[in-house]
């Protein structure tokens, strides 16, 4: 399957994402983003205000082991992460259904080449004082009758696309 063990991931080079995860309620959900932020080999995630911090055992039963290979750091505020990785460069993007939204397949990199990716609360989203702070918003187009989807799973599809626009792994 060329899996690399976790010394040597620590040691490939990152595709230049890092994560936001603005006051994430489920500790559950917090793993499985991190087993996602192994997959794609993101740079960091930042864990703020409530979101839950390893070794929560939730955490740590859905990340399979990702809380040991993916860099992570806390912050009591989420705009405590945010003036961070602006101050670095990054793009603030906050994957949130909003007036004037980017449709995520539509997103087109540009000369931007750092993102930091922040997803909300299950149940209020990003908090409206990050999406104000936010460069974008990007929306993940849905067609059925719900209009949300799981914060983890819409965590997935949106570092799927995001790491086939940036990353050389896909090209």
């Amino acid at each position: 399957m060329n899996r690399v063990d976790v010394d040597t991931y620590k040691q490939l080079k990152k595709t230049p994402i890092q994560l936001v995860l603005d006051n994430i309620r489920s500790a559950n959900n917090v793993g499985s983003i991190f087993r996602s932020a192994d997959a794609f080999a993101i740079e960091a995630i930042h864990l703020c205000g409530i979101t839950a911090k390893p070794p929560h055992r939730d955490i740590l039963k859905t990340a399979i082991g990702a809380t040991k290979s993916v860099e992570w750091k806390y912050h009591s505020t989420t705009q405590e992460a945010v003036d961070l990785l602006r101050a670095k460069n990054y793009m603030i993007a906050s994957l949130e259904q909003v007036e004037q939204s980017t449709a995520l397949h539509q997103f087109q990199i540009g000369n931007q080449s750092q993102i930091a990716l922040v997803v909300g609360n299950e149940v209020s989203g990003v908090d409206q004082k990050i999406i104000d702070l936010s460069d974008l918003c990007l929306e993940i187009p849905q067609f059925g009758t719900k209009h949300s989807l799981n914060v983890s799973v819409s965590l997935g599809i949106a570092l799927w696309e995001l790491s086939t626009k940036l990353n050389d792994h896909f090209k």
